[in-house]
């Protein structure tokens, strides 16, 4: 929820700024202002992207604002143990029954393609094309973002033209030029924000979330491949655990080890 709470704290410290540099509130009210900058956002959004790149925005806002549902690389490695363990005590067809339960669609893919006694450099291929074709689409989707951060402080710079060109045409009522001047720079300050408090920024968090989908896929490209190869679970489980943080690591043992102590109680 980090970036819930991230536009709270900009809106709050914005409408601080503003009431302890003595602007009101109320200059924030200006539909041309908003219209201008997030009406000509998407305008040029969608005159950049084609209309089947575009149609995945409410997803990825919703991916960029809400927390993703991925495994911890712990609770990974200790699933690829668990069948490290069955396919070395029943042999690698004993896999079907998890495969067929497994709601990970890329896991349940590697599975399969272990299964079916695929050459281990092809099953490699697969999963690796597979993760490329999937950073490909992250890189896309990231990039929709990243163009409207660009877009949306240039079209402030157009609407504080546009509200300049209202104030000349009043220069000689004082009330309405100030006013007009006023409004011209709300442009400005709603495209600067919008372009550095909300787009770059929810840009960086796609990234660095299709970043952590990556890794998760390397670990279990490297763990499939390494069930198939035959590796002990042991021998699995501290080749694994390379991937996690020296913390989640002792968390990781320190659970492994309360496992056993159940087990054995």
């Amino acid at each position: 929820m980090s970036s819930i709470i991230g536009i709270l704290i900009a809106l709050l410290s914005i409408g601080l700024g503003m009431v302890l540099k003595g602007a009101s509130l109320a200059a924030l009210y200006n539909p041309a202002a908003y219209l201008i900058i997030f009406g000509g956002t998407a305008a040029a959004i969608l005159v950049a992207f084609p209309f089947s790149e575009i149609k995945q925005f409410p997803k990825l806002l919703k991916i960029a604002m809400l927390e993703q549902k991925l495994p911890s690389k712990a609770e990974q490695i200790s699933m690829l143990v668990a069948c490290a363990e069955i396919a070395r005590k029943e042999g690698i067809l004993a896999l079907e029954e998890i495969s067929t339960n497994m709601t990970d669609p890329f896991f349940k893919k590697g599975l399969e393609l272990i299964i079916d006694g695929y050459d281990i450099a092809f099953i490699e291929e697969v999963l690796l094309d597979e993760v490329a074709a999937i950073e490909m689409r992250h890189k896309t989707g990231a990039l929709i973002f990243t163009q409207a951060g660009t877009y949306a402080p240039t079209l402030g710079v157009l609407g504080a033209v546009i509200g300049l060109v209202a104030s000349l045409g009043n220069i000689t009522d004082v009330d309405k030029i100030g006013h007009s001047i006023s409004a011209a720079f709300i442009a400005t300050l709603l495209g600067i924000f919008s372009g550095y408090v909300l787009w770059h920024p929810i840009a960086n968090k796609l990234k660095r979330l299709s970043k952590k989908e990556q890794e998760l896929k390397l670990l279990m490209i490297d763990g499939l491949l390494a069930i198939y190869k035959g590796i002990s679970p042991s021998s699995l489980e501290k080749k694994l655990t390379v991937y996690i943080s020296p913390k989640e690591r002792t968390k990781y043992e320190q659970k492994i080890e309360e496992d056993i102590h159940e087990k054995t109680a």
